[in-house]
């Protein structure tokens, strides 16, 4: 199973809309049993992502630079605006 963080500045509000966002695309694709989805705030989880506890990570905020290239934009979920693009690199990043 491939492991998915969603994550946003405190970990609830923001993160929990884009999570059942993500569920429901996965569940359009048929993918919903194929990923295990850990929901937080960015703070909690640095080390792990640094770690490479995760295959792929979603913000919906600002992350410290050093983690940038580990982290998926995913804003456009947020808002609905682009979100076709984010979730290709979703599907990208966890080889689905």
């Amino acid at each position: 199973m491939k492991k998915l963080l969603i994550m946003c500045g405190a970990g609830h509000a923001t993160s929990t809309i884009v999570r059942n966002k993500v569920e429901q695309w996965l569940d359009s694709e048929g993918l919903r049993n194929t990923v295990e989805i850990r929901q937080s705030a960015v703070a909690s989880e640095i080390d792990n992502i640094q770690d490479g506890h995760y295959d792929a990570v979603l913000t919906t905020t600002q992350v410290p630079s050093y983690i940038q290239d580990k982290v998926i934009n995913g804003l456009a979920i947020l808002t609905g605006v682009g979100a076709n693009v984010v979730f290709d690199q979703i599907k990208e990043q966890l080889n689905l």
